[in-house]
């Protein structure tokens, strides 16, 4: 089966425990306005790649993934490519890695199918009420609190991931509230904030799509310490 990347980490350290293989998947619905990646918004231009191609791509890595490490399925949106993902899934269980899906949570279906071979969900949330998510995405919150209702049903672990940005979500009532919201989703192993940063403005203008954050400045790691701080709190 064929499906469209748009690149491979081989050796990514932050998309899941130990040292792993990144698949970067072509292809989302959201339009996020923080995005740092729109090239990956369509298959224009992708590189076809079939899922044995990939799999031996990780066997040939595999005694660097063996200790804790795997291979993450990220985007782009993995979800948008679900019956290509879930033969990479299955394929790459069978060799014996550690499988991640990085996710927005916001696909086509097949979800159920798709968690089975997943060992490790790292859930980015965007925002946790329609009007910011539709502010946030240009899209609406109900497949995405879909998807966590089949990812509550899975019983797999998760981290949870939020991008704060200034002057939209960097403020103490947000922190709080999105305190509250993640209650309702299980078996959360990990929590991070993410600094806002404009890594990748250079790739709006070589594209030609504006930018909706023009102006906004990167995120302050000490007002994100203190944000962080009060997220954790009992």
């Amino acid at each position: 089966m064929t499906g469209y990347i748009d690149s491979i980490e081989t050796m990514g350290l932050v998309d899941g425990p130990g040292i792993r293989m990144v698949v970067f998947m072509r292809g989302c619905l959201l339009r996020c306005l923080f995005c740092h990646n729109p090239e990956t918004w369509t298959r224009e231009n992708a590189l076809e790649m079939t899922s044995d191609e990939i799999v031996q791509k990780l066997r040939n890595n595999m005694s660097y993934y063996t200790n804790g490490g795997g291979i993450t399925f990220s985007g782009g949106e993995p979800l948008m490519q679900p019956e290509f993902l879930i033969d990479c899934l299955k394929k790459a269980k069978m060799v014996g890695a550690h499988t991640a899906l990085d996710t927005s949570g916001v696909g086509i279906g097949f979800y159920d199918q798709i968690l089975e071979y997943t060992d490790l969900v790292i859930l980015d949330i965007k925002a946790y009420n329609d009007e910011d998510y539709k502010r946030m995405t240009g899209y609406n919150i109900d497949e995405f609190n879909n998807f966590v209702k089949h990812l509550n049903n899975s019983h797999k672990p998760v981290w949870i991931r939020q991008v704060i940005v200034p002057t939209i979500n960097d403020n103490e009532q947000y922190i709080l509230g999105l305190k509250e919201y993640i209650k309702q989703i299980k078996n959360i192993e990990k929590i991070e904030l993410l600094p806002y940063h404009l890594y990748g403005v250079d790739k709006y203008h070589q594209l030609n799509i504006p930018y909706k954050l023009d102006g906004i400045p990167p995120m302050d790691q000490e007002k994100l310490d203190k944000l962080d701080k009060i997220l954790r709190e009992e």
